[in-house]
């Protein structure tokens, strides 16, 4: 079991750990717990440790060209200090990860894939790497903290920052004088930003953070409200919305794929499917009933017809109800209502458009 830089910082603050991807990462908080700190980033600020995000550099002449044809989405559409968000499939249109793909030159690129997954993507190009292509695995060179909410802005005026960059772009910046990477991104639907210290500037750039977050009665956020966050606004999650048998098409996460490029992997499969139609779609469901629904439950139509399956389920700590993304058949539309077998109890809910909450990530 890997450890983040700030292993000790959550040690000492309590924090509930548990596994992910193989790291020992924190669920929440004992002084607060998920529900409070899910509301602290709706509503204030909150702060994330997710160091056990992957990093990897590919760097070289041709690195744009080679990308494009290993990633779904087009390259050739973003800027240098900008970021685009991407997945990378295999041969048979399976999503064997999503990343953030950041562009420092047409010959020089940061990744940030899933935790269990980094292994698997820079394997895979290494593996199709043409001569003059590096590609180097920087899991453990660099921590991540997301800073996330509405007062995100008044927080790093605090540390002496005033930022102006646009939504998925980056740039870097001083941190309690470490040099840190700033990326205006995230993954809970607020305004904020993600922060990438060396490993070993990790901890101290965290404690300044923490320190200038006091004044705006910020929290420090587990892996369980970033969970709840990131399902409110719909946000897929590798092995539950995106995985080596669900398709970008069957996610609907058509936005991510360039259409109008060259060919990419797995890109004939994805074609085909997108021309033909899905077999199976992703849809929001907001439950009627009282009830928490959790991955894996039956999704049932009005003849009692299962139709698909629950891929990710929680309370809403924002609309105190039940939601759910889930993979169904097609012809289960928006304003549908089906039923979900909560434990062998029969919930209500309505087909709905995602995100469950306002975005407001710009």
């Amino acid at each position: 079991m890997k450890c983040s830089p700030l292993h000790e910082r959550h040690i000492q603050a309590r924090a509930k750990m548990a596994d992910f991807g193989g790291w020992l990462m924190p669920i929440d908080y004992p002084d607060t717990g998920t529900l409070v700190e899910h509301t602290a980033v709706r509503e204030r600020v909150g702060l994330f440790d997710v160091s056990h995000l992957g990093k990897a550099s590919v760097t070289g002449p041709g690195a744009t060209q080679f990308l494009n044809s290993s990633f779904t989405n087009d390259l050739t559409r973003i800027d240098d200090g900008q970021g685009q968000y991407t997945m990378m499939c295999d041969a048979n249109g399976g999503v064997v990860d999503d990343l953030i793909v950041y562009r420092h030159s047409a010959e020089n690129y940061f990744l940030v894939p899933n935790a269990s997954n980094t292994s698997a993507v820079v394997d895979a190009l290494i593996a199709t790497a043409p001569t003059g292509i590096k590609i180097d695995n920087l899991h453990e060179s660099y921590g991540v903290i997301a800073l996330q909410g509405p007062q995100t802005l008044s927080v790093l005026k605090l540390l002496g920052i005033a930022l102006s960059l646009d939504y998925m772009s980056f740039c870097t910046a001083t941190i309690s004088g470490h040099q840190v990477i700033l990326c205006r991104t995230g993954y809970t639907g607020e305004f904020g930003v993600e922060i990438l210290p060396t490993w070993d500037a990790t901890r101290n750039v965290w404690d300044a953070i923490v320190e200038a977050m006091k004044g705006f009665d910020g929290a420090l956020c587990g892996l369980g409200a970033r969970d709840t966050l990131r399902t409110e606004m719909g946000y897929p999650l590798h092995g539950h919305e995106l995985s080596l048998s669900i398709t970008p098409v069957q996610a609907g996460a058509h936005w991510a794929v360039g259409w109008k490029k060259g060919l990419f992997t797995g890109s004939e499969v994805l074609r085909k499917e997108r021309e033909l139609g899905a077999m199976r779609v992703l849809r929001a469901l907001s439950c009627l009933d009282r009830g928490i629904p959790r991955s894996g439950m039956d999704v049932k139509n009005s003849q009692g017809e299962v139709v698909g399956t629950v891929t990710s389920g929680t309370f809403s700590p924002t609309l105190k109800v039940g939601i759910a993304l889930a993979l169904v058949k097609p012809s289960i539309n928006l304003g549908e209502r089906v039923t979900i077998d909560i434990r062998g109890k029969e919930c209500i809910a309505e087909v709905i458009s995602a995100p469950f909450v306002p975005s407001h990530v710009r």
